[in-house]
């Protein structure tokens, strides 16, 4: 299971006022702090700054974190401008971008870069009219998406299916879209891998760890390749590695013990 921190996000009122004060300190020690994800999710946000602000934000907080960890990097951007930089900036350490989705401006300003850089991308399973409801709407969303890659010469194996999340809270149908949503995927596209934010799953809901950790089990067992989470949770990460060795991915269940002793689990009685 590859796992993306998702902490580095300027969606994150403390980080968007690390990022605009330029504390480096703060930041890299948010980065450090991580260290149970394989890459690092980077988002300077875009809400209120200019394009030059935000490409200039990118740059330097991408800078700043490769200059203490080597961990890779998922450059997350609305703006093609600010992926650009990004990739760019990074370019020896970006392995994704974040994201595409089926929209054909999307795809015809994402695609030249995820072809130019050799990187993995994430494809929201949309198009310019928002999430679809429906499990068919999705995948013809993502038919779209691998169509539209190709163009670039982009295979399937360098990309990551988002089916999306959407609030249980809102829609308690929408656990079922998406697991059916992820199990299509996998079946339709062999190559290509999957990959959720699982926290929108428990939005506006009591113990929501306990919830998103219960949905990623059953997501892992339908097929999921890699999770943007925060790795901070100590419960989720011991979940990853409690699913990947139900699923036999755990030779001789050493991950589990290794979760195990390092205090991942509590007893119960």
């Amino acid at each position: 299971m590859l796992i993306i921190g998702e902490n580095i996000n300027a969606s994150n009122r403390r980080v968007a006022e690390a990022i605009k004060a330029r504390n480096s300190t703060f930041l890299q020690e948010l980065a450090l702090a991580q260290s149970a994800a394989d890459y690092l999710d980077v988002n300077v946000g875009g809400d209120k700054g200019s394009t030059e602000q935000e490409i200039e934000d990118m740059k330097w907080l991408i800078d700043i974190i490769c200059k203490v960890t080597d961990k890779a990097i998922v450059v997350d951007s609305a703006n093609p401008e600010v992926i650009e930089a990004g990739l760019k900036q990074g370019e020896a350490r970006v392995a994704m971008v974040n994201s595409v989705n089926a929209e054909k401006a999307r795809l015809e300003a994402i695609g030249p870069l995820v072809g130019e850089y050799r990187v993995d991308v994430i494809a929201l399973a949309m198009d310019g009219k928002g999430i679809p409801s429906r499990v068919e709407e999705r995948i013809r969303a993502c038919d779209l998406i691998l169509e539209g890659l190709s163009r670039y010469n982009i295979p399937a194996e360098k990309v990551y299916f988002d089916p999306l999340v959407l609030p249980i809270g809102v829609d308690t149908t929408q656990g079922q879209v998406t697991l059916k949503t992820l199990e299509q995927i996998k079946a339709r596209y062999p190559e290509a891998k999957t990959v959720v934010g699982l926290s929108n799953t428990s939005y506006g809901l009591p113990q929501r760890s306990m919830i998103n950790d219960a949905f990623l089990l059953m997501l892992m067992y339908v097929g999921l390749d890699s999770v943007i989470v925060n790795p901070l949770h100590n419960s989720t990460i011991g979940s990853i590695e409690l699913g990947e060795m139900l699923l036999g991915k755990d030779a001789h269940c050493k991950k589990y013990l290794k979760a195990y002793r390092m205090g991942l689990y509590q007893e119960r009685h």
